[in-house]
């Protein structure tokens, strides 16, 4: 917790101590610069999402350097992941012909995972996808690949051309206008915002019911409002973990459902 949750922390602020409660907001997903590498800041969300990628290939790559025919707990815990993937994930929108993105959507599903359930780790405690550059980026990465097998599959001019539906003429006008919009602001946009929102609000209701816990605590009336924001951090915590997965599977399901459209996969 940073801002003004130190804040009541450190100066003991609680409700009969006169001071206000001190409500997390904005200010604590702007984190200051933990270290500077030639002279950039470097952040704690930065670092989060380092560990994290190093921590999704140590796994992958500790659970199938030496495959074997018997495999061993690390390589069929490895195997059962892709093929949660594979399975709820690819094949229902792809089919068997999606399998060549199974390194992509795997490697993609776990970092964004794990990125979320950072917030539930003591001392990390923050989900790396409540900040919106980080989002950005998974999208780009996405749309770039939804346009390449798009072009390569239909064409250049026919790519374009699957966007418009048949419609009668005088109405084109107004229907080509909507699809571009969906296919170049309103899907990208939606996919970023909807995990970034998510995570953010959920770290933000988190953090609440953690400074409301802290600023009750006393030995009076105050204690019995405590202990039931305390039960509604163990609440949220839950909610989190599963809203966790929930965006890491709606995400990727999504980029799933998006290449079969530009290739024409539907299933």
């Amino acid at each position: 917790m940073t801002g003004e949750v130190a804040a009541a922390a450190s100066g003991g602020c609680h409700l009969f101590s006169g001071c206000g409660f001190p409500a997390p907001g904005l200010q604590d997903f702007n984190l200051p610069p933990i270290f500077s590498i030639g002279g950039w800041g470097v952040t704690k969300p930065q670092v989060l999402a380092v560990l994290v990628a190093i921590a999704v290939i140590g796994f992958f790559w500790a659970a199938f350097r030496k495959p074997k025919m018997i495999p061993g707990k690390t390589q069929s815990l490895g195997e059962m992941a892709i093929l949660a993937v594979r399975d709820q994930v690819i094949r229902p929108q792809l089919g068997k012909k999606g399998d060549k993105f199974w390194a992509y959507m795997v490697a993609l599903f776990f970092f964004i995972l794990l990125c979320n359930w950072m917030e539930l780790i003591p001392v990390l405690q923050f989900p790396v996808m409540s900040r919106f550059g980080f989002v950005v980026p998974l999208v780009a990465i996405m749309y770039i690949t939804y346009w390449y097998h798009g072009f390569k599959t239909k064409g250049f001019f026919g790519y374009f051309k699957s966007w418009f539906p048949d419609a009668p003429l005088f109405i084109m006008p107004l229907l080509g206008l909507i699809e571009i919009l969906k296919y170049v602001i309103i899907q990208p946009a939606t996919l970023a915002i909807r995990l970034f929102a998510n995570m953010f609000a959920g770290h933000l209701l988190l953090s609440i019911f953690m400074v409301a816990t802290w600023y009750l605590m006393g030995m009076s009336i105050g204690l019995v409002y405590a202990v039931g924001s305390l039960a509604m951090v163990f609440f949220v915590f839950l909610l989190e973990l599963l809203v966790g997965l929930l965006q890491a599977f709606i995400f990727t399901t999504l980029i799933s459902s998006y290449l079969a459209d530009s290739l024409e996969y539907q299933h």
